[in-house]
């Protein structure tokens, strides 16, 4: 769930209770304490913690610093429950198995995830990276050795956006929405928002 400032003088939302995830990562606490390193460097340089006006100009930069990193915890924790939740459809346990033997090649395969996960890379796009990685590579266990017309269908579905009977199944429709609702311009280019805010 995507957050939205609500300013209310004398509070300041962080973590879960500025916007909710999905417990599946366990990332709201990670969120928190980047919340907090991004408010410390934020109110550094002011001297009057009593100055309301100048405070609230402080803490409109902070709904949008704290993008990249919630943004990035937030679209894999909707993600990965997109991909786990329980389904009879093929196709998502196809992408399941994908992601756990995408981890267990080891190496940039886990670790890229893992940090993503930690929030120790809050970069947007190696989450899409990875996530689309993932989906190839289930697309390659279905077509390697041998292939059929069912393989290939079901590979189709993990990269696709609208699959039928099973729609928003493949790497497309499961991150792009996320994506959407969480902000692009404000999780792919903060600055921007920030340069648009500061006008």
């Amino acid at each position: 769930m995507s957050a939205s400032p609500q300013p209310t003088p004398g509070a300041l939302l962080m973590g879960d209770a500025f916007n909710m995830r999905h417990p599946l990562t366990g990332g709201g606490m990670t969120v928190a304490l980047s919340n907090i390193v991004v408010l410390r460097d934020l109110l550094k340089p002011l001297r009057n913690l009593h100055d309301a006006s100048a405070l609230c100009r402080y803490l409109e930069s902070l709904y949008t610093l704290r993008k990249p990193v919630a943004s990035t915890i937030n679209t894999l924790a909707g993600a990965l429950y997109k991909v786990f939740c329980a389904s009879p459809d093929p196709g998502r346990k196809e992408m399941q198995q994908a992601c756990f033997d995408y981890l267990s090649l080891g190496g940039v395969f886990s670790n890229g995830p893992i940090a993503l996960l930690s929030g120790l890379n809050p970069r947007p796009l190696s989450l899409v990276l990875h996530l689309f990685a993932v989906a190839i590579y289930g697309v390659g266990r279905l077509l390697i050795p041998f292939t059929s017309p069912k393989r290939m269908w079901i590979g189709a579905r993990l990269i696709s956006v609208n699959a039928f009977p099973f729609p928003f199944l493949g790497a497309s429709g499961i991150i792009f929405p996320i994506i959407k609702a969480e902000g692009v311009r404000q999780m792919f280019f903060p600055a921007l928002e920030i340069t648009l805010l500061s006008n």
